[in-house]
């Protein structure tokens, strides 16, 4: 995967077209081609959601479809379940790739000026606009609201564990099981794995679990339809700041929203799977363009603030301010978003002048709020601070998808075969503690490179985050959308989108094939095969009708009326505090 070091040298001016135009940015013919692909999207998840019925985690007691005539019928062929949500997810994925073309192509516009604002002609003028794409992904998410939840059983620990907490004990030392029994409604529909497992998460998350718990009592239908309502809340942050994000790393903004937040892997495990990861990166996105924000409106932030004290000094230390919040409340879900915090400390003392004391400076200021919100969260919530000693909770899953954990398992296989004995827990320990260090190596020397003026914090975070899922020792399909997002605010080479594509196409596709309910292998082959024949089916029915073809050639003169002058890009308004970094 190539990534470009990136400056905000580079201008704002790169942002999508419709802004300066009248009408939609796109001709007749891609507007039919755009619906069409909307269509076909959407028509994917409505069969997830069907499928759902029967393929997806349904809780153990409460099944609302249970003696339902009709809407119980996919979890008597539960096979014919799973064939309809892996076709509608590959249905999903293709549109999703469909319209990237409206989001990434076009050649730059030839009349725009050859200045140093435009170094980086990565972008074109023909793309369909923001409101457009915020519909299409609305589209999409709807049928998944009411799904049953799908791919992951996760959110039944996250109801069992706010129920602990509510009851007046401790989730980071008790599990579902001898808290709350084992025929506790909540508790049979936890995975036997983590029945007994105390909670890794944060204490925000588990508050706002406890509300809920509150609120819908031992009703888990309505308390999973909370839950999808915080992850909607999570969504619509990562919606608000990528666009924003990615206008101060000069990438246009539906480009970054058609990589990163319309992504298949969010819809399918974040608005579908329902987990907390969307509420994390909400609010470490959010945080991270205030704080930003706020380090771009002064200059320098501090020094003017002494020698100026009104109100227009004091507005950005109020959003640098809100940023390091919200960012810190975001650790508060789960941890690893606090490294956006220690980036946004590297810009502030780059900002500061980029010496010793400028770092010491905002590396303390930074790290001592970050130390009062996490301790007013926990003395808040009356949860403490357990959570730290749970992080490691999820390390008894052995994952695949991470490199060390495949590495001690394909050495333990190898000692099985050669005579030595199985020493896959030692090879494991050993494995995983190298990629601990890899990590902490390499997020130090990006801090260091950020703090230099050499990289754009948000390129930073993008890439630490990379780093940290790859060698995390447990990796989820949901887990590589720390790192996709905000790279796709910042990172533009052709090279990276390919590999984002192939990764989420392998990974959403064919990663959660067997979800939330076990099935027997043949039913999982049956699902794939009839899938397969399912789709080229359609492929090759809709093949002169569906987008994939080249569009005709009127597609020269857009629905709208601006002019050549009016989709040249514009110089930005506000330079980002990285503007004179080289």
């Amino acid at each position: 995967m190539a990534f470009r070091r990136h400056s905000l040298s580079t201008s704002i001016a790169h942002l999508h077209g419709d802004e300066r135009t009248v009408g939609s940015p796109l001709n007749a013919a891609e507007l039919v081609a755009l619906r069409r692909t909307r269509l076909f999207g959407a028509t994917g998840t409505v069969l997830m959601a069907i499928g759902a019925l029967g393929a997806g985690a349904r809780p153990v007691v409460q099944d609302p479809t249970f003696g339902v005539r009709l809407l119980n019928l996919p979890s008597r062929l539960q096979t014919v379940a799973l064939t309809m949500t892996t076709t509608g997810a590959v249905m999903m994925a293709l549109a999703w790739l469909m319209l990237g073309r409206f989001a990434l192509s076009s050649s730059p516009d030839s009349s725009a000026p050859r200045t140093s604002a435009h170094r980086r002609p990565t972008e074109g003028n023909r793309r369909m606009s923001r409101s457009q794409l915020d519909r299409t992904l609305l589209l999409w998410m709807l049928p998944l609201l009411v799904a049953p939840p799908m791919y992951s059983k996760d959110v039944y620990s996250y109801l069992a564990q706010s129920q602990i907490s509510r009851l007046g004990l401790d989730p980071y030392r008790v599990g579902p099981a001898p808290a709350l029994g084992l025929d506790h409604v909540f508790t049979l529909s936890v995975p036997s794995l983590w029945r007994e497992t105390p909670a890794p998460y944060g204490p925000l998350f588990l508050w706002i679990g406890r509300g809920i718990s509150a609120l819908t009592g031992e009703n888990i239908v309505t308390a999973v339809l909370c839950h999808r309502v915080v992850v909607l809340l999570g969504v619509g942050l990562i919606v608000w700041a990528v666009p924003r994000l990615a206008a101060r790393c000069g990438v246009a903004e539906v480009s970054a929203l058609w990589l990163g937040a319309a992504n298949p892997l969010l819809l399918m495990h974040l608005v579908a799977g329902i987990h907390n990861e969307a509420l994390m990166l909400g609010l470490m996105l959010t945080g991270t363009e205030f704080a930003l924000r706020g380090i771009t409106a002064a200059q320098p932030l501090l020094p003017s603030l002494r020698a100026h004290p009104n109100r227009e000094d004091w507005a950005p230390l109020a959003g640098l301010l809100i940023g390091a919040v919200l960012i810190t409340l975001s650790s508060q879900v789960k941890l690893p978003s606090l490294l956006a915090l220690g980036f946004v400390a590297m810009a502030l003392g780059w900002r500061w002048g980029g010496d010793l004391r400028a770092f010491l400076l905002a590396s303390t200021s930074m790290a001592a709020l970050a130390a009062a919100v996490t301790g007013l969260i926990g003395w808040a919530s009356g949860l403490g601070f357990g959570w730290v000693f749970t992080l490691g909770t999820a390390n008894v899953v052995r994952s695949w998808m991470s490199p060390p954990t495949l590495i001690a398992l394909g050495t333990g296989q190898v000692g099985i075969l050669l005579g030595l004995g199985d020493h896959t827990t030692a090879v494991l320990s050993l494995t995983r503690a190298i990629g601990v260090l890899i990590i902490a190596v390499l997020v130090v020397w990006l801090l260091l490179v950020v703090f230099n003026g050499r990289l754009h914090p948000v390129g930073g975070l993008g890439v630490a985050l990379g780093i940290t899922v790859l060698l995390f020792p447990v990796v989820q399909p949901w887990y590589l959308l720390w790192a996709i997002i905000p790279l796709a605010a910042w990172a533009t080479r052709p090279n990276f989108r390919i590999a984002v594509i192939a990764v989420t196409l392998v990974v959403g596709i064919f990663g959660p094939t067997a979800n939330g309910d076990r099935f027997a292998l043949f039913q999982i082959v049956d699902a794939t095969l009839a899938s397969a024949v399912v789709v080229l089916g359609l492929f090759l029915l809709t093949y002169r009708r569906l987008p994939w073809r080249e569009l005709p050639a009127e597609a020269d003169t857009p629905t709208g009326t601006a002019t050549a002058e009016e989709q040249t890009p514009r110089p930005a308004a506000a330079t980002d505090a990285y503007a004179d970094s080289p």
